[in-house]
């Protein structure tokens, strides 16, 4: 039953999830109404949700315009989904504009495949990550996509390896204007910006460690199946899978060296897995077990998110 609701694209399925993320996205910034007493911190509640909106629709247009899913609405589910197991990130102003820009930088990644403009779309993937660096630094990790995307697709051109070093220069411009007009402290910024804690002992209560324990669960199981079915899928978008795993390890690796260490730093993680998870749904198996599927997931995301508030 819930596998139909989504099995088809319609904007019906769409409007479904829009209303869902409102409905959660009010019940956690309604715990504390201080916000609405200021015009603008009303604008900034608005406008975090747009943006995560946007990431969750830019991640549907990444697996329909390149193909690595049917005609079906469960890659937003999943993303919206993924999403609950967090609820205090829906007020991490940084991490969701970091993602946002990766977001928009692994859809050109990702369309690099059809090797038409590959040099606009390397440039510009780089700059959309030197720019979601500024708000959370070690988000620069993901540069290491666009070399491996280079590698499994234009490395002959020499031209293509200079690109992302131009495009840095670019973003430092950039940052360096912003600095010059605000009266920003560039060294102290880069001094606190790039730290790194290895340590996972942030938890302040033990639901957050549930929720975290059950999110590595359920990403382990998806990446399991994955690589279980990866020789299944066409050849064709077998570079586009890869670079969808490495975008997911290469968010695990945010997480683990990232300094105010907090759940929400998976959120790097929730578009390439909810892409897998999309993925696994989809094989040709069993309907009762795609809704028990569904069904333990959507349980595990509401017990996180109604266990945090």
């Amino acid at each position: 039953m819930i596998t139909s609701v989504f099995k088809k694209s319609t904007p019906l399925n769409f409007s479904l999830v829009v209303i869902l993320m409102l409905v959660f996205f009010s019940i956690y910034q309604f715990q504390d109404l201080s916000w609405t007493n200021s015009v603008l911190l009303i604008l900034k509640k608005g406008m975090l949700f747009c943006i995560l909106l946007a990431s969750i629709f830019i991640t549907n247009f990444v697996v329909k315009k390149n193909g690595l899913s049917k005609d079906s609405a469960y890659t937003v589910f999943f993303y919206f989904l993924f999403l609950l197991f967090f609820p205090s990130l829906l007020e991490n102003t940084n991490l969701i504009f970091s993602n946002f820009f990766i977001l928009l930088a692994l859809r050109r990644l990702i369309s690099l495949q059809s090797l038409k403009a590959s040099k606009e779309k390397i440039f510009d993937a780089s700059l959309w990550i030197f720019l979601a660096s500024l708000f959370h630094f070690w988000s620069i990790i993901f540069i290491i996509l666009v070399f491996i995307s280079i590698i499994f697709h234009v490395s002959r051109d020499y031209r293509n390896w200079f690109l992302p070093f131009i495009a840095f220069f670019t973003a430092a411009i950039i940052f360096l204007l912003y600095a010059a007009v605000f009266n920003v402290n560039v060294l102290e910024y880069v001094t606190r910006s790039v730290t790194m804690d290895f340590n996972i002992d942030y938890f302040t209560n033990n639901y957050q460690n549930a929720a975290f324990s059950i999110y590595a669960t359920i990403a382990l199981f998806f990446v399991v199946s994955m690589f279980a079915t990866f020789s299944h899928r066409p050849q064709l978008l077998h570079v586009s899978f890869k670079k969808i795993v490495a975008s997911f390890f290469i968010g695990i690796v945010i997480f683990l060296i990232s300094s105010n260490k907090s759940n929400g730093l998976l959120l790097f993680t929730f578009a390439p897995l909810a892409i897998m998870a999309t993925s696994h749904i989809e094989i040709v198996q069993l309907k009762l077990k795609q809704e028990i599927v569904l069904f333990v997931f959507i349980l595990c995301s509401l017990f996180a998110f109604f266990s945090q508030l």
